[in-house]
């Protein structure tokens, strides 16, 4: 019988472990790896929404994260206790769980892997046959359509396969893509009641976690910058905090561009998440000129130069603005224009999805 079923929902069957690490995993991230406080939130939750039961408590869940690896007791200098602290198993699990949550829904529509359009000697065939040519990796040739191409043209009877019958399936070639992803921790990243760090935070795991399992010939670099830029591993991300920092998106220009020029591969690109305008760069003395007013012109011309940059060296800008102040998307408009790259205006919602796509339409082509 056609047509559609309605029926009262039904929430898959989790065990009580379960159903609390799914909340735990999200409060970690908010609490930048703060156990103490993650549980904290855990408490007051459950007194408020009724999240355990007598037969199953916080105290309960605490204990099967210890017996499963999730967290660890350090031990203090002069003995006892010391702080509880959650352990690379969690880590993983928090980078899988932001991918599942920013990307799951849109894993279907990339391949794996970056696409040029030159056919040729590639690694990746595409059902496409071609006559054989000098040169052709012999690894290639297709035996089904060679043979079938000899009996055609010699005939069952008296088989001969020469040269001429020989057809090599077409393969196209595989590039590797080289990102580096800038975070902004300013100050402003949670200002206005508006926590925008976590966000970041999320898209910034998941796309790590989808480059190094999915995509593991490419590369990810991920950096901060505030009032310096520097770099961080990808096991630093549930710990990232903003500081009470001004905004020196050059430095952090500058660090990616360093970054990339050290790797082999030919197609590089950059992914700039930001909520402010610059406001600060590092003078050749040492000291920092600052300017939290404004568009201070003399630091937005700095900005476009490195755009410039960035244009020479062949290395695309995606900036993914998550302010939406017409002044300030002026000033992207004219930094992205000075690069020939794209921008992004975007609230926190849907960040990870643009970053997604973006991601995979880039490494389907050759950026130059």
């Amino acid at each position: 019988m056609k047509g559609f079923h309605f029926k009262t929902y039904e929430a898959p069957d989790q065990s009580p472990f379960d159903k609390l690490f799914e909340i735990f995993k999200e409060l970690i991230v908010h609490t930048s790896g703060d156990f103490d406080e993650a549980i904290s939130w855990m408490r007051e939750l459950d007194v408020e929404y009724k999240l355990t039961d007598e037969k199953y408590t916080i105290d309960d869940f605490i204990e099967d994260l210890k017996k499963k690896g999730y967290i660890k007791q350090e031990i203090k200098d002069g003995g006892g206790d010391g702080e509880t602290k959650i352990t690379a198993k969690t880590e993983r699990a928090i980078r899988q769980t932001a991918l599942n949550n920013i990307f799951g829904n849109l894993q279907s529509a990339g391949k794996g892997n970056h696409k040029t359009k030159t056919l040729g000697q590639g690694d990746e065939k595409n059902g496409e046959f071609k006559e054989f040519n000098f040169g052709d990796n012999i690894e290639n040739i297709s035996l089904t359509e060679s043979i079938k191409n000899a009996q055609i043209n010699h005939g069952i009877d008296a088989f001969n396969l020469t040269e001429n019958d020989l057809v090599v399936e077409q393969t196209e070639q595989k590039s590797q893509m080289s990102t580096v992803l800038m975070i902004d921790i300013s100050h402003s990243m949670i200002l206005y009641g508006e926590d925008r760090i976590t966000p970041a935070k999320k898209v910034a795991m998941a796309l790590a976690e989808l480059i190094t399992t999915r995509y593991p010939k490419d590369t990810i670099d991920i950096l901060v910058f505030g009032d310096d830029a520097w770099t961080i591993s990808i096991q630093e991300l549930p710990y990232l905090k903003v500081g009470p920092y001004h905004t020196n998106t050059v430095a952090g220009l500058q660090l990616a561009m360093d970054i990339l020029r050290r790797k082999r591969n030919t197609n590089k690109q950059i992914f700039m998440i930001t909520d402010g305008k610059p406001s600060c760069i590092k003078e050749a003395d040492g000291n920092y000129y600052m300017n939290s007013n404004g568009l201070d012109q003399y630091i937005v011309e700095k900005c476009y130069n490195q755009a410039k940059m960035a244009r020479k060296l062949h290395i695309p800008i995606t900036t993914f603005m998550i302010a939406q102040d017409p002044y300030l998307q002026k000033f992207v408009n004219a930094f992205t224009e000075a690069n020939q790259g794209k921008a992004f205006y975007t609230g926190l919602k849907g960040l990870g999805e643009m970053i997604f796509e973006d991601y995979e339409t880039n490494r389907k082509k050759k950026l130059k």
